[in-house]
């Protein structure tokens, strides 16, 4: 799956070089393999600790932002040709809410996110990219150290990583998009059915 997507790294690259450029965070390109997602290109910001998340590793994609940016654009149908009772998965390996839960809230939101769910003290919040036909071929996610008490530069939770940079983060999609020859105004959020 991963050496298949050489067209996309080639798109994606350059708009991901300038968003990693203009936040100071690692930004990723992933893109959806059966229920996992495979993390296609990863630019690393600068003096930034490793992540779980480099090129050519693959997650689930349910519990990673990545993934749940893709997931949120599929309809009931293509859902549950995936997670055949999705409704039973779980968002985070502890538990946590229903995955039909979780992504019409990311619906709702216009954005995935997750929080401590990939690489412990890591937020990360993600947009899909779109295709000619309005369909999720990729996403975008940036992801940002959670700050602690004595420490600057990091975030203090998702609505503050979104508040930040999510104008940023679909910017950089939106123009991946348009490479992929996307139209402008290409509808999101797919309905549930």
């Amino acid at each position: 799956g991963y050496a298949r997507q050489a067209p996309l790294q080639r798109i994606g690259r350059f708009p991901l070089r300038k968003l990693v450029a203009r936040t100071r965070l690692t930004g990723h390109l992933a893109v959806l393999q059966g229920t996992d997602v495979i993390y296609v290109i990863e630019e690393r910001a600068p003096n930034q600790l490793p992540l779980v998340t480099d090129a050519g590793i693959r997650l689930p994609a349910h519990r990673t932002a990545s993934g749940r940016a893709m997931l949120a654009q599929m309809t009931g149908a293509q859902l549950r040709a995936l997670y055949p009772e999705p409704e039973t998965v779980r968002s985070v390996r502890a538990g946590g809410q229903a995955l039909t839960a979780l992504l019409h809230q990311i619906r709702e939101r216009g954005f995935a996110w997750e929080e401590n769910e990939v690489t412990e003290g890591f937020s990360s919040i993600a947009v899909p990219v779109l295709d000619r036909a309005g369909h999720a071929v990729a996403s975008v996610t940036l992801t940002a150290p959670n700050a602690s008490p004595v420490e600057s530069g990091g975030v203090r939770g998702i609505d503050d990583l979104a508040a930040q940079w999510l104008p940023e983060v679909s910017r950089c999609a939106a123009e991946i998009s348009r490479r992929l020859g996307a139209q402008s105004g290409t509808r999101q959020g797919a309905q549930q059915g």
